[in-house]
């Protein structure tokens, strides 16, 4: 009896399940239809993808580059702000054509000419297009069409040391500058380093200036001077014949 209770009452058995997606094969080729609330629910997000018309690369590259043209970027404004007031209070700017160069390289050029109190800008066409445009410096404009950086200096002995470090670095390509609003081309650039300074020249123009009027008083003077010392000699010459004469009077 206990057996038969252990055996048959109290022993438990786990169900054995199956799980099958479709009581059948999947039709791959052939699905069957979903559901009426499914086949609705799809039927409203499904795509629609407009057929492109076939000019349509050229007119969304026309309408891009009109948007571009209209749309007015407050940051590029601002950072044109700031490069047109470094043209403004900059003495000395040279522009400089970038071609490959190390990042580690450039670095090192920013940081010597940093150390001379001279700072160095990289911006783009987009953004001096809006700096210099009804500017004195629209000039320069097609110079950004590749990659340029710009050298600010507030003073122009500067441009020495500019172009020292430019011979060190020769991935940058000095193209031209602006020395006191003056734009100059390369050769006048690498010229005005081998003047003088203002000081020196001033000095030196007041010596031309001076000699100039000490030669010209000497010209004036010269005549007077002839004759005095002409006057001079004739008398100190004049002098012993006189007395020879009086001497034979009184014998």
């Amino acid at each position: 009896m206990s057996n038969f209770v252990i055996n048959g009452l109290l022993q438990s058995r786990n169900p054995l399940l199956t799980f099958r997606r479709f009581r059948g094969k999947i039709n791959i080729q052939r699905p069957r239809a979903p559901h009426y609330e499914r086949a609705r629910v799809l039927e409203i997000i499904k795509p629609y993808y407009k057929k492109p018309e076939f000019n349509a690369p050229c007119i969304d590259a026309e309408r891009t580059k009109l948007v571009g043209k209209t749309m007015d970027n407050p940051y590029e404004t601002i950072i044109a702000r700031e490069a047109r007031n470094w043209f403004e209070h900059s003495k000395l700017v040279a522009l400089l054509h970038i071609n490959s160069i190390k990042q580690e390289d450039m670095f090192k050029a920013q940081v010597t000419l940093h150390r001379h109190n001279v700072s160095v800008k990289v911006y783009g066409k987009s953004i001096m297009r809006k700096a210099v445009v009804d500017t004195r410096f629209e000039a320069i404009l097609p110079l950004f069409e590749a990659k340029t950086a710009i050298i600010f200096s507030p003073e122009v002995l500067k441009i020495k040391q500019v172009l020292s470090v430019l011979k060190k670095t020769p991935q940058l390509v000095l193209m031209g500058g602006i020395i006191e609003g003056r734009l100059l081309s390369k050769n006048e650039f690498v010229a005005y380093a081998t003047m003088p300074d203002l000081t020196t020249v001033r000095a030196q123009f007041a010596a031309v200036l001076d000699s100039a009027g000490g030669k010209i008083v000497s010209d004036l003077q010269c005549h007077q001077s002839q004759l005095v010392n002409l006057l001079d000699a004739y008398a100190k010459n004049d002098t012993p014949t006189s007395a020879i004469s009086d001497e034979k009077v009184n014998s």
